[in-house]
């Protein structure tokens, strides 16, 4: 395997001019769910898309760029454009339940565990009912 100094340097380049944006997101497990926080200020909930192909969940938004006709801009910082993430699933997901909800320019997805991927107890069995024999 050979190392290229300059795959990574195109690799950033191609992100910093791409119409493709950051969307940040914060994932844990509670209990026997997964919750995802994506961060989507200013995002009109319209534009707002998440969809479910097989095990890949795909957030999609839109952020349009402000419209003020003859205004002389100062500075113009906040982003406009695209913002898309995936995210591969495993297993051990209830696809069916999976749920969103976006409030206060924050996207949550609720991903359920699956009944058959929550922990469990196994009971042990005793007595002379169950015994195994092993030979060497």
């Amino acid at each position: 395997m050979s190392f290229d100094p300059f795959s990574e340097f195109d690799r950033l380049t191609t992100q910093l001019t791409s119409r493709t944006r950051l969307m940040p997101v914060d994932l844990f497990r509670e209990g026997d769910r997964y919750v995802l926080a994506a961060d989507l200020p200013g995002i009109d909930p319209g534009s707002v898309d998440v969809d479910l192909d097989g095990h890949v969940l795909t957030i999609r938004a839109e952020r349009t760029p402000a419209s003020h006709e003859g205004a002389k801009w100062l500075a113009k910082e906040r982003p406009y454009g695209s913002y898309v993430r995936q995210f591969s699933l495993g297993d051990g997901i209830d696809t069916d339940g999976i749920s969103a909800h976006y409030d206060n320019g924050v996207l949550s997805v609720v991903i359920p565990v699956s009944e058959r991927a929550r922990p469990r107890k196994i009971d042990i069995l005793g007595g002379a009912t169950e015994q195994t024999s092993i030979s060497a």
